[in-house]
């Protein structure tokens, strides 16, 4: 579902070793996939995965027959396990709208040891298991957590190229230990880059705060934001985004509470169907 813009410049100076041809790629996969009978999930990534041509396609792209049959949706789990050992390549510059930021960052990392990567991968894993049994298409950004990147820009660039229904980035934040709870992000508008997503994705981050807060024991973040909402204008995977798209920040692993849950594979599965749930409501405007 994209949605027309107008005024946009096209990205420009992501560094040729970090971009990858992404355009036509996901169609491509697509028509393979329908072509298979089993079910799974299709993933590009950047930087040296051990995927072949930076595509990893795990049986099936769709789900099964459900509610939200047709529908695409991309998981986009932030940053990468590869990342730390990467710092040349994370700390380019790339397109984040009207300014450039780096690449793509490390993550942040509990007191105990647990790194944001991993929480992401793990939980977009558990987001794409609820929403393909709903009948969804989900494509991921990356195909596992060893590789380097995407950049921001590219992360962006796979929403747009699926023509996606909605989007969302994973995280988990790395504020001060005294502040905890979850937050979603929704875009501000950016001359240029965000007028006509802003509105759709804002009911979007709407729907799937009012899931969490309803189907968890997560409380809305007391350190940021306004009732688990908050609104940026500097974050390049939505400022560079055509399709409704949102940041979750699940939790903050700055906080012990908040990293002990975040680690539990029974909580992030149950909080993942939340998210899941808010997904549903917002495509089939329920």
């Amino acid at each position: 579902m994209t949605i027309p813009r107008t005024g946009r410049p096209a990205p420009e100076g992501a560094p040729t070793s970090l971009t990858r041809p992404l355009t036509g790629v996901l169609t491509a996969l697509l028509a393979i996939t329908a072509l298979t009978a089993a079910a799974g999930c299709t993933a590009i990534s950047h930087g040296d995965s051990g995927a072949d041509d930076d595509v990893v396609q795990s049986p099936s792209a769709e789900g099964d027959e459900g509610p939200l049959s047709g529908q695409t949706i991309v998981i986009d789990p932030g940053h990468n396990g590869g990342n730390a050992d990467a710092a040349g390549e994370i700390n380019e510059s790339v397109p984040a709208g009207p300014n450039k930021k780096a690449c793509d960052t490390v993550g942040a990392t509990s007191a105990d040891g647990y790194p944001e990567h991993e929480f992401t991968w793990e939980f977009a894993r558990d987001l794409r298991t609820a929403l393909e049994a709903d009948g969804a298409t989900v494509i991921l950004t990356r195909p596992d957590n060893e590789g380097v990147g995407p950049c921001i820009n590219e992360r962006a660039e796979i929403g747009n190229d699926a023509d996606a229904d909605a989007a969302i980035s994973i995280h988990a934040d790395g504020a001060d230990s005294e502040g905890r709870g979850f937050h979603v992000i929704a875009p501000g508008e950016v001359e240029g880059y965000t007028e006509d997503i802003v509105e759709p994705s804002r009911r979007l981050a709407e729907d799937v705060r009012a899931e969490i807060r309803d189907g968890t024991d997560q409380p809305y973040a007391d350190y940021i934001g306004e009732e688990g909402l908050d609104v940026r204008t500097d974050l390049g995977g939505l400022n560079l985004s055509a399709v409704p798209k949102i940041f979750l920040e699940v939790g903050n692993l700055g906080n012990a509470e908040d990293a002990e849950l975040l680690q539990d594979q029974e909580w992030r599965q149950q909080t993942a169907e939340a998210v899941a749930a808010g997904k549903s409501r917002f495509l089939l405007g329920e």
